[in-house]
C-alpha cells in the first residue's frame, strides 16, 4: 500500500476543482463532499507545518 502524499492530495483536489467548473450545472455530491475533505486536510497541513 502506497503512502498518500500532501501533492497526491493537492492533485486530486485541481482534477476535482476543474471538474466541477467544466460543469457547474451538475450537482456531484461525492466530488463535493470529497473537495471539503480534501481542502480541510490541506487547511490543517498548512497550519501545522506553520
Amino acid at each position: 500500500m502506497q503512502k498518500t502524499t500532501h501533492a497526491d492530495r493537492e492533485k486530486e483536489l485541481r482534477i476535482l476543482l476543474d471538474k466541477l467548473e467544466a460543469h457547474p450545472d451538475k450537482a456531484y455530491p461525492k466530488e463535493r463532499a470529497r473537495v471539503a475533505v480534501l481542502q480541510n486536510m490541506l487547511a490543517a497541513r498548512e497550519k501545522a507545518d506553520g
